[in-house]
């Protein structure tokens, strides 16, 4: 399965193997004072999740970091807001990001902290050496100063007004618009206030530390140039990058006027601590650090590790431009990102999903929904925003769960495997197609012999459109097309559900029984096949089907190009054995009923703020919106009833 190692395994710290194809893996660090949304979720960690499932299939040697980015003012902002500490709100929300993400299944092999000795040590470690390559310099910047807070304010502690034109989005934070996703500098915005205390700030000077980009232009443009072809770059993150180049690079401040985040180890700043864009990335190599103490293994080798990295659009230059460059300012041989994957807005109902504001479906309202991790994970990915933004709705979520995964691939599974369930010489009580013979039989839970399957002409057609979907799948996946990926795997139950119908098995049970034992044996490793092909995906659906078919995880097909698996895919026959006995099955997905949207004058759902979200009877409100979730039309004759009532 692609799940990391478990029990002692679990503990055993993961090292780059030689011969062995090593892949590492990151996803953005997640900001620590808020709860993960859907976009959030979908933009990183899910999907970085899926790859690293998929690669474990494969057979390489994977290692999946991550954690929560936990310095920087947002965390001083949100303390101020709690009446804590940063580091109180720091362990708060680090506790709820690692049960959302234990939810949804996410397989990290360590999910860390940056607030720990570790961030520390590389974040110094890594300055003192861009400070001895001369790759530094001192500047007087102009700050915006609060007389009222006495303070300088740091970025998100200003809002104001865009400067960008045709944008002038009037709640621009001083580091990055929301809206049109340029970076800028405090002192651009118009019309700037302080969040704290919403008095107008006036400039004052104050000395600052700075990465001279241009002076890393030319080794920073080679290793764009090569290694977004060689690694595929999603078109979004090459079209991001190449924008910072052509507007021409300038030096990027490293530290702030903060006390909450790495101190500076030189003596003229050390009242300072580093800005979050150069403290935040290095956290993937301290949350390494925090694996194995050999984490240069992974991370000075690029020579036998490939780096990729998930993240939505709005993070690509910060791991395109300035991580790179900072790693290059070393003059050591570190191992750079060679894939990117960057995706597009997830949007909600009519708007846009936003932390800040509380809009949208956040991780633990979805836990609470009681729809499983599954079914979430599924629309979420088919779903997923690659090449533009895509739309949640509660009406299309219903309409996925109930179409694609319960009549699509619920369906076929659960037909062939009651069929072979059935007892040899009892009849059925249902109908099966449009059949109406009643006296369809069994295997008696025991796979059949299958002669001369490969001169069977539906079979045969069927086993190499399947070779061929296979084929086209790993080539998808290889290329981080995750979304089309998962549509390939849907097609082959949807294959499996015509071959099922075109065969007739039915009749052929009575009339040809041979040919009927071919069709369902083939019909049951198409079953074991997609329990592969979508466990980076749907983990524990995938894990329910093995069960179905008694065996247990390890005997999964697993992709490995030394096991021959793509053979065995060109004959789906071939895949369980004759005379295996399967288990009990039943169905793997729960029809959703009716998703009820009542609208007013506000269609936004708060995950936390607004409103208490509420579970009673059946019946979800998510602020003016109304959402009834049932799973049976006796629950819905009951609302029904209780709402007349």
């Amino acid at each position: 399965m692609g799940d990391r190692a478990s029990g002692e395994d679990q503990r055993v710290p993961k090292l780059p193997i030689p011969g062995k194809r090593n892949i590492l893996i990151t996803s953005a660090l997640p900001y620590v004072n808020n709860v993960p949304h859907l976009g959030n979720i979908i933009g990183s960690v899910l999907s970085a999740d899926v790859f690293a499932r998929y690669c474990r299939l494969r057979g390489y040697n994977v290692l999946y970091i991550c954690g929560t980015d936990e310095y920087g003012t947002a965390t001083e902002t949100k303390a101020m807001e709690e009446k804590c500490t940063p580091q109180q709100i720091c362990d708060k929300y680090h506790a709820i990001h690692k049960e959302v993400y234990d939810w949804f299944n996410i397989s990290f092999d360590e999910f860390g902290r940056t607030s720990t000795p570790q961030q520390t040590e590389v974040c110094q470690a890594i300055f003192m050496k861009l400070l001895e390559n001369k790759w530094l310099s001192e500047n007087t910047m102009q700050q915006l100063y609060c007389d009222a807070c006495e303070r300088f304010l740091a970025d998100r502690l200003l809002e104001g007004t865009c400067p960008t034109v045709d944008c002038n989005y009037d709640s621009a934070r001083g580091d990055q618009c929301e809206k049109c996703g340029k970076l800028l500098n405090p002192t651009e915005l118009r019309d700037p206030r302080c969040k704290i205390c919403q008095a107008t700030p006036r400039i004052r000077d104050t000395e600052h530390l700075f990465l001279e980009l241009p002076l890393l232009k030319d080794k920073l443009e080679e290793y764009i140039n090569k290694m977004s072809v060689v690694g595929s770059w999603s078109q979004n993150a090459i079209q991001a990058t190449y924008a910072w180049l052509r507007e021409g690079l300038k030096a990027r401040c490293i530290t702030r006027d903060l006390k909450w985040g790495v101190p500076v180890p030189h003596e003229k700043f050390k009242d300072k601590v580093f800005y979050v864009w150069y403290d935040a990335p290095i956290g993937y190599v301290s949350i390494t650090s925090c694996h194995t103490p050999e984490w240069e293994k992974w991370w000075k080798n690029p020579e036998n590790v490939e780096l990729y990295q998930f993240m939505g659009k709005d993070n690509v230059p910060f791991h395109t431009v300035m991580f790179p460059s900072t790693l290059l300012g070393t003059g050591e041989n570190w191992t750079l990102m060679k894939s990117i994957s960057a995706t597009e807005y997830l949007n909600y109902e009519t708007g846009k999903f936003s932390k800040s504001k509380g809009i949208g479906v956040f991780g633990n309202d979805a836990k609470d929904t009681n729809i499983p991790a599954e079914v979430w994970r599924y629309y979420l990915l088919i779903n997923r925003p690659e090449v533009s933004d895509t739309l949640f709705t509660w009406v299309d979520l219903q309409a996925k769960l109930n179409s694609e995964l319960l009549n699509n691939l619920g369906n076929f599974i659960n037909r062939v495997l009651s069929f072979i369930a059935k007892p040899p010489g009892q009849n059925h009580d249902t109908k099966d197609g449009n059949n109406d013979d009643k006296d369809r039989l069994g295997y008696g839970s025991v796979i059949p012999d299958t002669p001369g399957a490969e001169t069977h002409i539906l079979t045969k057609t069927l086993s190499e459109k399947v070779s061929t979907y296979v084929q086209q799948y790993v080539e998808a996946m290889e290329k981080v097309k995750l979304k089309q990926g998962l549509k390939i795997a849907m097609s082959i139950s949807s294959e499996g559900n015509t071959y099922l119908q075109d065969s007739k098995f039915w009749k052929l049970y009575k009339e040809d029984k041979a040919s009927c034992s071919i069709v369902i044996r083939t019909a049951a490793g198409l079953v074991s096949l997609l329990a592969c092909l979508l466990e980076p995906f749907m983990p524990s659906f995938s894990l329910e089907v093995l069960k179905q078919l008694n065996l247990p995880p390890e005997a999964q097909v697993s992709l490995c190009d030394e096991n021959g698996d793509y053979e065995k895919a060109t004959k789906p026959w071939e895949m369980l054995p004759v005379g295996h006995t399967i288990g009990t099955p039943y169905p793997l997905f729960k029809e959703l009923v009716r998703v009820t949207l009542s609208k007013t004058k506000m269609s936004t759902f708060s995950g936390r703020n607004l409103l208490e979200v509420k579970l009673i009877g059946g019946v979800m409100r998510f602020n003016a919106m109304e959402v009834v979730i049932v799973s049976d039309q006796s629950q819905t004759k009951k609302l029904r009833k209780e709402s007349n009532s």
